[in-house]
């Protein structure tokens, strides 16, 4: 929040920004690796507090990801359930794998780069105090997107930036068609429902009926677990009080066309 110091000459605006912070796993690794339970995939999704997460490594900016992979600020977005903080249940969760798959010591590799270090160690030693053992390995951007796209990477951190306001651009991520080096698909997720709701909203005109479609699409990706969701991001701005008519937008896109300035700073 704005300082009281500095509420008589400033504006602070906060809005829902179009980019989704995640984690992602690699589908197709072979069935003796962790991730490629769905029981450990969903232990990590409850294994950790993203409410904390957000409020001491990012300032309070951000929106806690409990709600699929589509973004707030989409019109398509309707707060259905998905992975909230339950350490209890992603305890159980990860105690059921090792039971039925006589792994008592997990591990999975977790690569970042450096500027998520912070981000990804949370979530490390949260998953430690679960009993799940997670390597956090730090490369290069350049590096991380190659492994991504060459499915190298059993557990990699990424984001989504939309390039157009609308659902698609992020569902788009998890049609079997557009697997990588083909496409943006770098989970490697494939379900065949989900392929034909995909391509029944690509076909849908009515907004209202193919909202109806992205919602049953990303239950389906709350559901297969193919991915972490952390964070919906926010955009702050701040501008002083004498310019009028200033807004941001979720794509934050800068538009002056209505902005002008007063004759004063100050306001009553």
């Amino acid at each position: 929040e704005l300082r009281e110091k500095h509420t008589n000459k400033i504006v602070m605006q906060k809005s829902a920004y179009l980019n989704t912070e995640y984690l992602g796993f690699f589908m197709e690794v072979t069935k003796e690796y962790p991730s490629s339970s769905l029981l450990i995939r969903k232990a990590i999704n409850y294994g950790f507090d993203r409410k904390k997460m957000i409020a001491f490594l990012r300032n309070g900016i951000g929106i806690p990801a409990i709600n699929g992979f589509v973004p707030k600020g989409l019109p398509s977005f309707n707060n259905q359930k998905g992975y909230d903080y339950n350490p209890k249940k992603a305890r159980e969760l990860i105690e059921q794998y090792k039971k039925e798959t006589g792994n008592k010591n997990p591990k999975i590799t977790l690569t970042t780069n450096s500027q998520y270090l912070d981000l990804c160690e949370f979530i490390q030693q949260e998953m430690s105090n679960l009993g799940l053992e997670l390597k956090v390995e730090v490369i290069p951007p350049s590096m991380l997107r190659q492994g991504k796209s060459k499915g190298d990477l059993p557990l990699f951190r990424a984001s989504w930036i939309a390039d157009y306001p609308d659902a698609e651009n992020y569902l788009s991520l998890f049609y079997s068609k557009f697997h990588t080096p083909n496409g943006s698909n770098y989970t490697h997720f494939s379900n065949e429902e989900f392929d034909k709701l995909y391509e029944q909203s690509i076909a849908t005109i009515n907004n209202n009926s193919r909202y109806k479609l992205y919602q049953k699409m990303d239950s389906i990706i709350i559901a297969h677990a193919p991915i972490v969701p952390l964070y919906y991001d926010e955009v702050t701005v701040f501008s002083r009080k004498n310019i009028k008519n200033f807004t941001i937008n979720p794509i934050n896109l800068l538009n002056l066309k209505r902005v002008k300035k007063a004759a004063t700073d100050f306001t009553d």
